[in-house]
């Protein structure tokens, strides 16, 4: 791609999303995420092939039928008292469709079919800016009108996604699918609070885009997309095996790793609220997603392939960005729990 065009794609992505973030009239919110949309799907084709341009297709199909959603049901709130700011009154059967059109831009469940597929046609970085950076505006709108969205629908939803995303990513051998289902499961989880306090779904956010970043630019510095080539991890990479490890560990909320506390303050905003089923149901559910992590380190760092070693094993690595990116993300990734009494007490 031409690196002028390239250059102007991903500008307009970054400022589509930005433009949400900051908007508080509903019409400049929604250019926003068309703005976003439209960018990130030439993204998404920017390798001309067969499984490329599928996923663009369906991401733009997808995202297209959302925000027709989301503008019938502004127009539908706004149209008689002609209050276009985002925190006017929204009358529930607007607040219905607009909790479902931003559902269905996130991934949650039932609108989850297209993440598995999309990430799966998408190289690893697209896929990454997918699963972490396409989440900032629609979470971001979700925010502002959190007080309007009926809390039993999003309870449903949340509960929907937790589930199809630990089920889903049982059987999987593809990474990107794998990473996907997670997505899904962290999506429910990171709405289960939004109603009750929506400053504990932004912490969660942030500490979701951490563990995927991590997770993805590990896998594509040793170019991972399935369970087969993460068993070579040992023999290419072997600095980055225990890294890679303890990602997938704290993905999945084992403790003492840093997923592990996004977690545990959801389920005691739960609790406090009286909600002692969700969280119940949610722990686990939980644990299958820790099964299928648990596989994949057992993958990465417990395996040996049935054949003699002939190549010499990499200890140093080359001085990369990426590389360099990977000991700090790591960091956090792994060490923040014992910060968990300093960041409870903030309001």
């Amino acid at each position: 791609m031409n690196p002028l065009a390239q250059l102007i794609i991903y500008s307009t992505m970054f400022m589509g999303t930005i433009t949400t973030l900051l908007s508080s009239h509903w019409f400049l919110a929604w250019a926003g995420l068309e703005m976003n949309t439209l960018a990130f799907t030439s993204i998404l084709i920017k390798k001309t092939n067969s499984r490329s341009t599928e996923a663009a297709t369906k991401y733009f199909l997808v995202q297209s039928t959302a925000s027709m959603i989301l503008m019938m049901a502004i127009v539908h709130n706004n149209l008689s008292p002609e209050q276009w700011t985002m925190m006017s009154n929204i009358n529930q059967p607007s607040s219905l469709a607009m909790t479902m059109a931003l559902a269905m831009k996130l991934g949650m469940a039932p609108f989850h079919f297209w993440i598995p597929e999309v990430t799966q046609g998408t190289p690893l970085i697209p896929g990454l800016l997918l699963l972490t950076w396409q989440k900032l505006a629609p979470i971001s709108i979700m925010y502002q009108i959190h007080s309007s969205i009926n809390t039993n629908i999003l309870l449903i939803l949340s509960i929907l996604s937790i589930m199809v995303g630990s089920w889903g990513g049982l059987n999987q051998t593809q990474l990107r699918k794998i990473l996907a289902y997670s997505s899904i499961t962290h999506m429910g989880w990171m709405m289960t609070t939004l109603t009750y306090n929506p400053d504990i779904t932004i912490f969660y956010l942030l500490t979701y885009i951490v563990l995927v970043t991590t997770a993805f630019l590990a896998l594509n510095l040793n170019s991972n997309t399935t369970t087969l080539t993460l068993s070579h991890t040992w023999n290419k990479l072997t600095w980055l095996m225990p890294l890679m490890s303890s990602t997938l560990l704290s993905m999945g909320g084992l403790p003492p790793l840093t997923g592990f506390l996004p977690k545990w303050i959801t389920i005691q905003e739960l609790t406090k609220n009286s909600n002692f089923i969700m969280p119940t149901i949610m722990v686990t559910m939980t644990l299958l997603n820790l099964y299928f992590y648990l596989r994949l380190v057992y993958t990465t760092s417990m395996t040996l392939l049935p054949a003699s070693n002939n190549t010499k094993m990499k200890w140093q690595f080359e001085n990369t960005k990426t590389t360099l990116l990977i000991p700090p993300l790591f960091i956090l990734t792994t060490f923040l729990l014992p910060m968990s009494p300093t960041i409870l007490t903030i309001p």
